[in-house]
């Protein structure tokens, strides 16, 4: 599994005069635009990579795993990611 340090070494391995803390630095920016983004109700597409939406969870009744009693989930928001084409391609081969 990647994680964000790795994706911060990587930054600062492959790009000349990077430092880790300017790769920090630049993910943390790059994922909070996307953030905010998404938080405003708009869509993310990179291409070549893939796209970013905000779905909408309508309020609907569940179970209480514990007690099997009848419960009312809170309608929410949820991030869906589709990727793209190139993305895909690589996975799969």
């Amino acid at each position: 599994m990647a994680s964000k340090n790795d994706l911060i070494n990587h930054l600062a391995d492959n790009l000349e005069g990077v430092t880790k803390k300017l790769a920090g630095e630049a993910i943390d920016a790059v994922f909070g635009h996307i953030e905010a983004t998404l938080a405003g109700g708009e869509r993310v597409q990179i291409p070549g990579f893939g796209a970013f939406d905000v779905s909408e969870r309508k309020e609907r009744q569940g179970r209480n795993p514990q007690t099997g009693k009848p419960m009312t989930i809170s309608a929410s928001k949820g991030v869906r990611f589709k990727p793209g084409k190139s993305l895909k391609d690589a996975v799969n081969n």
